[in-house]
């Protein structure tokens, strides 16, 4: 079990392989003794809360989860049906007794993963600090067997919570089974609508007849996200929106390859844009009308002209270490402060603990306003664009070309690539410190090594080469003013990667 480690958000693993009951049981154990340090043992008064997504066997695996903590004294509140991450985050934040939860999810992860993230007592993800104490404790602690069928948990398989997205009902008794399930989903959609009240304009923009697509990618926004938008009178088409818990041969990420369907569905449906979020409903993609995909880099952007121009909001804007300088164009432009701190959300969320933040952001598409909840919020995040494109009385691909008018056009991409373990290694070790002078032609003008190495060039072109926090990989990003300058960074980061040029 000394595999178990926390990247940049949670701890994620192959379902089966590493992540098995035991393990879980074992996670789970380690996150009961340090949230019970936190509260100097005294854990008696204290609620926990468990939700799960709509991955294979994630329901048990929570229940699994909810039987350790409550094994350890804590009340526990699982969650009786899917939920969004920010769904759960949200219930945790409003609850006067609650001082964190655990999310069984591996986010946009390929089907055969499953995870677990742990929040803290105002939703937002744990520290580096706060996982640390876990991997340490995981270091020290013997696995626990898992629970037979005739424990309490077998029964709880047996009312429902063998497959993922299941609701399931109470086990027989309450005495026998001390975690008590409960409709969380409602809490958050009703969290959602305040927070569309609390960032509702001055004057209300004209109802218009919209017709929009919602792409869940089977993951755990499917039903909820298409629920709120027709409460705001909007014609919902919704694609990918039952159980799949291999999620139909998609990557639930919401970026190209993954969000063709989505785009196909606009143009068969004359849609005015499609809203995508990924497995566990924190990140936003999106399609314009006319087909063409919309980023998140795009998207953040545009959040923050509504904040700020629509809605007379203020505060800082905090980028992760990969996300466009687009952002700092604007920022400079709306005369707002841009703050860049490296990859992963638990970053964005300790600037927000700070104070004085207006959105955070991340290149995967996980964006953050922490009047709602200091997590990433893809649902709301939908609403809101769907919002300015109401009061603006644009297209979202109008409202992308004013704000390129506006900051200019940078052409971002990621690759991942999967190297043998002897190459990942030494990129790891080795070449990350290296200093090239030169790539893709072009002098390099500084090297930033916050999360990676960063390779900066001229006119707000940049080249980063890091190893993935969540999967085997070593992803190469770049931007540049133009496509062609892009796939040259992109082929040039690779190959060096590689070592297959100096």
């Amino acid at each position: 079990m000394n595999n178990i480690t926390f990247g940049t958000d949670g701890w994620r693993a192959v379902i089966g392989d590493d992540f098995t009951y035991e393990s879980v049981r074992k996670v789970a154990a380690a996150a009961a003794e340090v949230f019970a340090q936190e509260c100097d043992g005294e854990v008696a008064d204290n609620r926990l809360m468990i939700g799960y997504d709509m991955r294979f066997e994630a329901g048990s695996f929570a229940a699994v989860v909810a039987e350790v903590l409550a094994e350890a004294g804590f009340e526990v509140l699982l969650s009786d049906q899917y939920i969004p991450t920010p769904g759960l985050c949200y219930c945790i934040a409003h609850d006067d007794k609650a001082i964190g939860g655990l999310m069984l999810t591996a986010s946009h992860n390929p089907s055969p993963w499953l995870g677990i993230k742990v929040r803290m007592a105002d939703g937002g993800a744990s520290p580096s600090g706060f996982t640390n104490r876990i991997e340490e404790v995981l270091e020290k602690s013997p696995a626990k067997d898992c629970p037979s069928a005739n424990t309490p948990l077998g029964r709880v398989r047996e009312n429902g919570f063998a497959h993922s997205g299941c609701r399931g009902s109470l086990p027989p008794s309450q005495d026998s089974f001390p975690v008590k399930k409960v409709d969380l989903v409602e809490r958050y959609l009703e969290g959602l609508r305040g927070s569309l009240a609390l960032f509702a304009p001055s004057v209300a923009p004209e109802p218009q007849s919209l017709k929009v697509v919602i792409d869940p990618m089977y993951g755990a926004a499917q039903k909820y996200l298409a629920q709120i938008m027709r409460e705001q009178g909007v014609e919902v088409v919704e694609i990918h929106s039952e159980p799949n818990p291999s999620f139909g041969g998609l990557h639930p990420e919401p970026i190209p390859p993954w969000t063709d369907d989505a785009a196909k569905a606009v143009a068969e449906n004359k849609a005015a844009a499609a809203f995508i979020t990924d497995g566990d409903g924190d990140r936003i993609g999106a399609i314009d009308e006319n087909g063409i995909f919309v980023g998140p880099h795009k998207i953040i952007a545009l959040l923050t002209q509504h904040l700020v121009e629509d809605l007379g909001r203020a505060g800082r804007i905090i980028k992760t270490f990969a996300l466009s300088n687009t952002i700092d164009r604007l920022g400079t432009r709306l005369k707002v402060p841009v703050n860049v701190r490296p990859i992963g959300f638990k970053w964005v969320y300790e600037e927000m603990l700070k104070g004085d933040v207006l959105v955070g952001g991340e290149e995967s598409g996980g964006i953050g306003i922490p009047d709602h909840v200091r997590e990433r919020d893809g649902l709301l995040m939908s609403l809101l664009l769907l919002q300015m494109m109401r009061m603006r009385n644009k297209t979202l691909g109008e409202l992308v070309k004013d704000l390129e008018d506006t900051v200019g056009t940078l052409h971002y991409l990621r690759r991942d690539l999967k190297l043998d373990p002897k190459k990942a290694d030494y990129f790891r070790t080795e070449l990350v410190h290296s200093s090239p002078a030169e790539m893709a032609g072009r002098s390099v003008r500084a090297i930033d090594r916050m999360d990676g190495m960063k390779l900066q060039f001229d006119n707000d072109e940049w080249l980063l080469l890091r190893g993935s926090g969540t999967e085997p990989l070593i992803r190469i990003y770049a931007e540049a003013n133009t496509p062609e300058q892009l796939n040259a960074y992109l082929d040039a980061g690779s190959a060096y990667v590689q070592g297959e040029s100096a």
